[in-house]
């Protein structure tokens, strides 16, 4: 079963950093369907967490770059499979894989796409692949101005390919999304919002990354809806 042959792999990633619990231990295991469906513990967790996030302006985003957190889709956890190809065979169903690469090389497959509700296919290829694309829900020019300026290169690797900061997603719709938060942007399909928002709370949690007031704000009240 895909589930369990992921699930090795991501552990790894899943207990690099404190915090596990919630939604992170249900995406960790690649639980995605109960993920999907935050229980109201996991809503109070998410509050209590955000209660405790620092509330800080942003910081400049001088020295920015992509490379400050590694190579793009680094294979943190060893199982011979980067990133990247981790959250595919996670999030798509009837997955197909390129013959010889102990199925870490997804080819084709089907996202049913919970920022947009959306039924996509994922076909590999210069020109197709695009389609979907991995969301970082912590941008990661956003953390960048939210404290992860200060951390090591190790830390940022990690946090860059951490699955419970990782979401496969239509590609024009994160792109969109570029580097907002929660204060700009919000997935358009409603009923996802309440994960969504844990999530990033969850993420921001782990690492020790702040919030502004803005932002503090536009969680609070996604979460009283939940």
């Amino acid at each position: 079963m895909r589930v369990r042959a992921l699930v090795a792999g991501l552990s790894t990633v899943a207990v690099l950093a404190t915090g596990c619990g919630g939604l992170e231990a249900q995406l960790s295991t690649g639980d995605s369907d109960k993920a999907s469906k935050p229980d109201k513990g996991s809503i109070s967790d998410a509050r209590k967490k955000l209660a405790k996030l620092q509330v800080k302006g942003r910081a400049p985003r001088t020295g920015f770059d992509r490379d400050e957190f590694g190579p793009s889709w680094a294979d943190v956890d060893r199982n011979g499979c980067d990133t990247r190809n981790d959250i595919l065979k996670r999030d798509l169903e009837d997955e197909t894989f390129k013959p010889g690469t102990h199925d870490c090389i997804v080819l084709t497959g089907t996202l049913k796409d919970p920022y947009s509700g959306k039924t996509i296919k994922f076909k590999r290829g210069q020109d197709t692949s695009t389609a979907v694309q991995i969301d970082h829900l912590i941008p990661l020019s956003d953390a960048w101005q939210k404290g992860a300026q200060q951390w090591s290169a190790t830390k940022r690797k990690e946090f860059a390919n951490d699955p419970l900061n990782l979401q496969a997603t239509d590609g024009p719709l994160n792109g969109q999304k570029s580097d907002s938060d929660a204060a700009t942007w919000l997935p358009p399909l409603k009923s996802y919002r309440c994960t969504y928002i844990a999530r990033q709370i969850d993420v921001k949690a782990k690492y020790d990354v702040w919030v502004t007031a803005a932002e503090k704000s536009a969680m609070e009240t996604i979460l009283d809806g939940c």
